[in-house]
């Protein structure tokens, strides 16, 4: 899969993430992956869930990767949990 077709999501409003993802389907993306770490994965869920049922309706979640990534900061090293959810459109 290509990079283009990725949705990395931080501190905006969950809406311009939400207008990400349907601007890559309607460029004609077959799938896009949602990818949070950390505080903001709650964002992308609600970003995922808006996309879906408001906007992209003829999509299906078709995997969810979770795991764990390990920061560097001036604090030292830290473990931070992150997720990747990947929508497609629905084969029917």
């Amino acid at each position: 899969m290509a990079d283009n077709n990725v949705v990395y999501i931080g501190n905006k409003p969950v809406m311009n993430y939400v207008l990400a993802v349907v601007k890559e389907f309607n460029n004609g993306a077959k799938e896009v992956t949602v990818k949070a770490r950390g505080r903001a994965i709650s964002r992308a869920v609600d970003a995922v869930e808006v996309s879906k049922n408001r906007f992209v309706t003829d999509t299906i979640i078709n995997n969810i990767k979770i795991g764990t990534e390990k920061m560097v900061s001036e604090n030292g090293e830290s473990n931070v949990s992150i997720i990747e959810i990947v929508m497609a459109k629905s084969p029917t």
